[in-house]
């Protein structure tokens, strides 16, 4: 195994509240028994895009020995997680804070942080969120 960065999730701060499962592109994490999980290490890239939308902060990275990122594995987990219906936990909301789009209108969602939350802001309301 090689050192490498991975997503390591603090469990006494987790809520389970799920708003770093959808960030996770590769389906790494997962809500299981209420908190939030990497499911397993070979599908974290590392690259750390759940980190700013945990509420509580327990989401980090660390550098530590861990299996390969392995693509092969993430193409099929994602395939599987899609035919199972997804993943995302039940009533978790991600649309654009500011006007209220989500990826089903045909706009990419961004998570950001504002006054301190976590939020999503799609791609059109990006530049007014920067230039207010």
């Amino acid at each position: 195994m090689a050192k490498r960065k991975i997503v390591k999730i603090n469990e006494d701060l987790c809520t389970g509240c799920g708003q770093c499962v959808a960030p996770c592109a590769e389906g790494a994490i997962e809500l299981v028994n209420g908190k939030a999980r990497v499911i397993r290490e070979e599908l974290c890239d590392g690259a750390g895009f759940c980190l700013g939308t945990c509420p509580t902060g327990a989401l980090s990275l660390e550098e530590r020995e861990a299996p390969d990122f392995d693509h092969q594995a993430v193409e099929e987990h994602l395939k599987t997680r899609a035919e199972q219906g997804g993943g995302f936990p039940p009533g978790l909301e991600i649309k654009c804070h500011l006007c209220g789009s989500s990826e089903e209108n045909g706009v990419a969602l961004l998570p950001t942080r504002k006054n301190g939350e976590s939020v999503w802001t799609c791609t059109r309301c990006l530049p007014r969120l920067i230039h207010g």
